[in-house]
C-alpha cells in the first residue's frame, strides 16, 4: 500500500500547499454551510443560529488542523493578502492560494447541495430562490439584512475582518502571549465563534472572500441564477473587497499598536508563529 501511495506523492511544495488550502477550506465550508442547510431546511427544528456559529467555528478549527502543517492554514484570501503585505508570504504564491481557496469553497458548497438536495427541494417547493420566505441561496453565501445600507455593510465587513485579523495575529505572536502549542486552531475557531455571535446579524459575517464567492459561483450555475449577484443591491462584491480591506486594517492596527513596540523588535516582516498557521 505504501508503495502504491508513493506513486501519488507530489514533489512540488506549491502544489502540496495549494491542495492543503483547498482541503482546509473545504472542511471549513462543509461544516459551516452544512449547519446553515440543516437549520434552514428544518425551519429551526434541528438547530438555531448558535448551531450555525458553532458549525463555522468548529469547521474553521478542523480546517486549520487539516492544513496548517503543510500550507500554514490561511484558508482565507484576505489573510493571505495581509501576510504578503507583512512579508511573511511570497506574493508569487498569492494567486495560487486564492484560486485553491475558492475551489475548496466551491466544492464544499456542491457537496452540501448534494447532501441536502432532497431537503432543499422539499423546503423550497422545488423553487430555488434568493429572497423571500423560502429562499435557500443564503445557505451557501451571505446576503445583507433588508435594513442594511451599502456603507453599513462595508463597515460591518471591515470591522469584523479587522477584528479577526487582530486576534489571529495576537495568537501567533511569540513575543506577546501566544496560544499554547496545538491549541491555536481551537482558539482561532473561538474567534470565529465570538464574531458570529456578536457581529453576524447584519450580513452573515463572511470575513472571507473565498467563503462567499466560491459558494456564490456554485449557486449561480446550480439553478439559482444571476439573482445571486443582483440581490441585496448587488451585494456580492462587498464580501470580496471589504473583507480584504478589513484584514489590512486589522493587520495595521496590530502592528502599530502592539507588535512594533516589542523589545528588540526588528523589521515588521520578522517571522512569528503566524508564518506556520493562520486562518
Amino acid at each position: 500500500m505504501d508503495r502504491l501511495l508513493n506513486t501519488f506523492r507530489i514533489r512540488s511544495s506549491l502544489v502540496r500547499e495549494c491542495l492543503a488550502e483547498c482541503l482546509g477550506v473545504y472542511i471549513m465550508i462543509l461544516f459551516g454551510c452544512g449547519s446553515v442547510a440543516q437549520v434552514t431546511t428544518s425551519e429551526n427544528s434541528n438547530g438555531h443560529y448558535l448551531s450555525i456559529n458553532l458549525g463555522f467555528a468548529l469547521g474553521t478549527t478542523f480546517g486549520v488542523y487539516v492544513s496548517r502543517g503543510v500550507s500554514g492554514a490561511h484558508l482565507n484570501p484576505a489573510v493571505s493578502l495581509s501576510l504578503c503585505f507583512l512579508g511573511r508570504h511570497p506574493w508569487t504564491r498569492l494567486p495560487f492560494y486564492v484560486l485553491f481557496q475558492i475551489l475548496g469553497a466551491f466544492m464544499a458548497a456542491a457537496t452540501v447541495a448534494l447532501q441536502y438536495y432532497d431537503a432543499i427541494q422539499f423546503y423550497s417547493g422545488g423553487h430555488l430562490t434568493v429572497s423571500g420566505p423560502k429562499a435557500t441561496a443564503g445557505i451557501f453565501s451571505t446576503y445583507p439584512a433588508d435594513y442594511l445600507s451599502l456603507w453599513g455593510g462595508i463597515m460591518d465587513q471591515v470591522v469584523g475582518t479587522a477584528a479577526l485579523m487582530v486576534c489571529i495575529l495576537a495568537l501567533g505572536d511569540t513575543r506577546n502571549s501566544p496560544a499554547p502549542a496545538g491549541l491555536q486552531p481551537v482558539l482561532v475557531g473561538a474567534v470565529v465563534l465570538v464574531i458570529g455571535v456578536s457581529m453576524g446579524s447584519n450580513s452573515g459575517y463572511a470575513l472571507n472572500p473565498a467563503r462567499d464567492i466560491g459558494p456564490r459561483l456554485f449557486t449561480y450555475i446550480a439553478g439559482w441564477g444571476d439573482e445571486v449577484f443582483r440581490a441585496g443591491r448587488s451585494w456580492w462584491w462587498v464580501p470580496l473587497v471589504a473583507t480584504c480591506a478589513g484584514a489590512l486594517v486589522g493587520t495595521l492596527i496590530y502592528e502599530l499598536l502592539i507588535e512594533v513596540h516589542h523589545p528588540e523588535k526588528g523589521l515588521i516582516s520578522e517571522p512569528n508563529e503566524l508564518t506556520r498557521w493562520s486562518l
